[in-house]
C-alpha cells in the first residue's frame, strides 16, 4: 500500500490534470484529436468535432472530480474505471496511421502520438491506488517503471531525428534552464544531448529496480523526475502553453500529461523507501 501523503500527490496530479485538459477540451481546444477520435471509432457521421470535445471533456472533468473526492470503495471502483476506459479509448488510437509521421516513414516515428502514449501512464496509476490490494509494491512499481521508460525511451529516442531537434527549439530556446545548450551546441546536438539524458536515466532507474539498489533508484528517480518537472516549467516559459480561449493551448495540453509520470515516480519512490528499510 502507498503512504498517505504519495496516495494524495498521485491524486492531486491526475486530479489537476484531467481538469485543466478535461475544461481546454470542452472549449474546443483540441479540434484536430477530437478529429481523429471521430475518424478511428467511425463516429463521424454522429458527432461533430466540438460535440466530441464536450463529450470528452465533461468526461475528464467528471473523472477529476471523482478522483479528489472519491473515498468509499464503490466510487473508487468507478473512478478506477473512468481512469481505464479514458487511457484504453485514447492508447487505441496509436493504431491509426494518422498518429505517426508517413512523410518520415511512419511507425514508430511519432507525431500527435506524442501526446497519446503519455495516457499509458494511468493504467498502473490506477493499479497503485485503486487496485494496490492485488499486487506487491514491488509489482506496482515495475508496472509504473513501465510506463516511464516507454516515453523517455521512446520520445527521448526521437530527439536524434531532426525533425524532433527542430520541433523543440521553441521549447529549450525560453527555458531558464535549458536555453545555454544553444550557446554551447548545435540545435541537433543540444536535442541528442537532452535524447541521452533521457534514455540514460530511464536504463538507471530500470536497472535500480532489477538489482533492488536504494542508491541506484533514488538517482534514477532524481534524474527521471528532473525530465517532468522541467517540462512543467514550460507551461510558464513557452509560448502556446496557455490560452485565453481555450485554458491550455495545444503544448500546455501535451506537457502537463507530464505530471501523470510526476506520479508514476511517487509509486516507485515509495518501494525505494521500503527497500531502504529493508536494509
Amino acid at each position: 500500500m502507498l503512504d498517505k501523503y504519495e496516495n494524495c500527490a498521485i491524486k492531486a496530479c491526475l486530479a489537476l490534470s484531467l481538469l485543466f485538459l478535461g475544461v481546454s477540451f470542452m472549449l474546443d481546444g483540441n479540434t484536430k484529436g477530437m478529429t481523429i477520435l471521430l475518424d478511428f471509432y467511425h463516429l463521424e457521421s454522429m458527432l461533430s468535432p466540438q460535440a466530441m470535445g464536450l463529450i470528452t471533456g465533461g468526461v475528464l472533468v467528471v473523472t477529476a472530480v471523482m478522483v479528489a473526492l472519491a473515498r468509499e470503495a464503490k466510487s473508487n471502483l468507478i473512478t478506477a474505471g473512468a481512469l481505464l476506459f479514458i487511457a484504453v479509448v485514447a492508447l487505441l488510437t496509436l493504431l491509426s496511421p494518422s498518429r505517426y509521421l508517413q512523410d518520415l516513414g511512419g511507425f514508430p516515428i511519432l507525431g500527435s502520438g506524442q501526446g497519446i502514449i503519455k495516457y499509458a501512464a494511468l493504467i498502473p496509476l490506477v493499479l497503485s491506488i485503486y487496485l494496490y490490494k492485488r499486487f506487491s509494491l514491488k509489482q506496482l512499481a515495475w508496472l509504473n517503471y513501465l510506463s516511464v521508460a516507454m516515453v523517455l525511451y521512446w520520445i527521448g529516442g526521437l530527439k536524434f531525428f531532426e525533425f524532433e531537434a527542430k520541433g523543440i527549439v521553441s521549447l529549450v530556446s525560453t527555458s531558464p534552464f535549458m536555453s545555454w545548450l544553444y550557446d554551447v551546441f548545435s540545435v541537433q546536438q543540444a536535442s541528442n544531448i537532452i535524447g541521452v539524458f533521457d534514455v540514460f536515466f530511464a536504463s538507471l532507474l530500470g536497472l535500480g529496480l532489477w538489482l533492488k539498489r536504494p542508491n541506484i533508484l533514488w538517482a534514477g528517480i532524481l534524474g527521471c523526475g528532473s525530465v517532468f518537472v522541467m517540462t512543467q516549467t514550460f507551461l510558464l516559459s513557452a509560448q502556446g502553453a496557455f490560452s485565453a480561449q481555450t485554458v491550455l493551448g495545444g503544448l500546455g495540453q501535451f506537457v502537463i500529461k507530464d505530471l501523470w509520470f510526476i506520479a508514476n515516480l511517487l509509486v516507485i519512490i515509495c518501494y525505494t523507501k521500503q527497500l531502504a528499510n529493508a536494509h
